[in-house]
């Protein structure tokens, strides 16, 4: 296949803003989405490193599931954050512990700026279900790698069933 300058990482870099207050819909993935990236000790560095950026008040993180290859998140940035800076800190932060597992960032992320009156339940139940859809783990079992955040946990864990999908979603 020739090379299209109007794809790739560049393409992706292409009119991206961040706009004061708005909520992104994030995917950060591993080079050439190597897995490893849901071990358990790096499952437990990533989160703490989102807290970590939370309480600088960097972002404000509502949702999240880290899949062995790539992560998405539901964040929000205050007042006059970049994007791409508050991205590359988080994955820099992360860079010595995921190089010790042997992998690496992909270069990039996809961001989509979620809109104002975009229903943010589609965002919930997508990062929710991920792991049951990707067979990765049964209906009835917890997935270690999924974080909400309290708030939006009371709304979103009486949707569940016991803090699992309802097997009807995952049909």
């Amino acid at each position: 296949m020739a090379f299209d300058p109007r794809h790739g990482y560049n393409a992706l870099r292409r009119g991206r803003w961040s706009q004061s207050g708005a909520e992104y819909f994030l995917t950060l993935c591993t080079a050439n989405r190597q897995a490893g990236l849901a071990a358990f000790d790096l499952v437990e560095k990533i989160w703490h490193e989102a807290d970590q950026l939370e309480s600088a008040g960097t972002w404000t993180l509502r949702t999240g599931v880290v899949m062995p290859d790539h992560l998405h998140l539901l964040a929000r940035l205050p007042g006059e954050a970049d994007l791409s800076a508050t991205v590359r800190l988080f994955k820099g932060r992360l860079t010595p512990a995921l190089r010790t597992h042997g992998i690496a960032w992909q270069p990039a992320f996809f961001d989509h700026r979620m809109r104002l009156d975009e229903d943010r339940l589609p965002v919930f139940r997508y990062l929710f279900e991920n792991p049951y859809l990707a067979n990765l783990i049964k209906f009835d079992e917890r997935w270690p790698g999924y974080h909400c955040a309290p708030a939006d946990w009371g709304w979103f864990s009486s949707l569940t069933n016991s803090d699992c999908p309802f097997p009807e979603w995952l049909a």
